[in-house]
């Protein structure tokens, strides 16, 4: 069960330069509709427990 095909060995790892450069790039622009999600996302929820907290000022009022 102890075979040589059963084990893996990662000696190092040799990513030509530009290749790394390469995918650099393409996770930056990749992580633009990220961002654009996530901000509408908060967006969404500051205007949601604003409105919340808003509506029960009265309440709390001095």
């Amino acid at each position: 069960m102890d075979s040589e095909k059963d084990k893996v060995i990662i000696a190092g790892l040799d990513i030509p330069f530009w290749d790394l450069v390469w995918l650099m790039v393409k996770l930056a622009l990749a992580s633009i509709p990220a961002i654009f999600i996530l901000y509408f996302f908060f967006t969404f929820f500051t205007i949601l427990f604003g409105g919340i907290s808003n509506m029960m000022t009265p309440f709390f009022a001095v």
